[in-house]
């Protein structure tokens, strides 16, 4: 896949399907659109082509509504190029671009610059200066310069919207499990590590220390997870939250591994931690010993979902 961050850099490609987007998450809902672009792409010989955004568009707008992204633009390129896409325009999100009106827009964009032939889009996209451009606005804007729309209609699964605000609040509930089903991927953070305080090998079990992380996490609690260190991957059981039984008041991430064995860690070691079940709140113990005993349980209510995991694996 072909990554461009100038549209005269995408004039190389020749007439183009394209979806536009911010693509946060790269949600099941993403993934039907883009499968689709790919598909018709092949059979008509045109590239298949995602626009997206950098920084995220409600950054700029609302800069005061802190968004925190499901997935930073690195990660959501690599789930985009497992898609099989030809290539990805992303376009930084500027003063200028947000004042394009929807005629600009089309024409500046779709028409002269991605040599549009076919947009994909879901019903409720809206484009050009306060959002002023709907579908219809699209499909009108399409006759006239030569380019056909596809609307999508709300895409749902468990009787839920599948869009990046319901993930994010299904996230923000803890709920996980159901976050996967709308993602149609399990949800990570990738990060590096970080000097932890020494408590959690001193009076509990050796932990790996994520580096601090702006963009999103799950609720604070206990979870099962599966964490890549490097190019290893282990088993693992991580508490997001503020280590209250410690008397301190400081967020980390923090992923004890199952299956730990001595690694050569440097501050650029790549981690990633995917979330797979939600054990627990995090809690405040009155002792360390409370806190072991307690953490033995969530060790082995991890264990067992692994090996329940495997089981239904091997059966397949």
């Amino acid at each position: 896949m072909k990554i461009f961050q100038q549209l005269r850099e995408v004039e190389c490609l020749g007439p183009t399907i394209v979806s536009i987007g911010n693509f946060d998450g790269v949600h099941a809902g993403h993934a039907q659109v883009v499968n689709q672009i790919v598909k018709l792409g092949a059979e008509r010989g045109l590239q298949s082509v995602v626009l997206t955004f950098d920084p995220h568009p409600v950054r700029v707008l609302r800069p005061d509504a802190r968004l925190k992204l499901l997935t930073p633009t690195p990660e959501k390129l690599r789930l985009l190029g497992e898609l099989g896409l030809d290539a990805v325009l992303v376009l930084r999100f500027t003063q200028e671009l947000c004042e394009m009106s929807p005629r600009e827009f089309a024409s500046q964009i779709l028409q002269h610059g991605l040599h549009a032939r076919e947009v994909h889009e879901g019903y409720n996209f809206r484009f050009g200066h306060k959002a002023a451009g709907d579908v219809k606005t699209l499909a009108e804007l399409g006759r006239e310069m030569g380019f056909e729309i596809v609307i999508y209609p709300e895409m749902r699964l468990r009787k839920q919207p599948v869009s990046s605000s319901q993930i994010r609040s299904l996230l923000a509930k803890g709920q996980v499990s159901m976050a996967r089903r709308l993602l149609g991927h399990v949800f990570g953070i990738l990060g590096t590590p970080a000097p932890g305080r020494g408590y959690g090998r001193k009076y509990t079990v050796p932990t790996i220390n994520l580096a601090d992380y702006q963009e999103l996490v799950p609720k604070h609690g206990v979870y099962i997870t599966r964490t890549r260190v490097g190019d290893e991957s282990f088993d693992s059981v991580t508490n997001v939250g503020n280590r209250p039984t410690f008397g301190a008041d400081s967020f980390a991430v923090e992923s004890h591994l199952l299956d730990f064995h001595p690694l050569e860690l440097h501050a650029q070691t790549p981690i990633e931690i995917c979330f797979l079940e939600r054990l627990r709140d995090e809690i405040k113990f009155p002792s360390v010993d409370a806190l072991r005993e307690q953490i033995g349980k969530d060790v082995a209510k991890a264990q067992r979902f692994f090996r329940l995991l495997k089981q239904k694996r091997s059966v397949r």
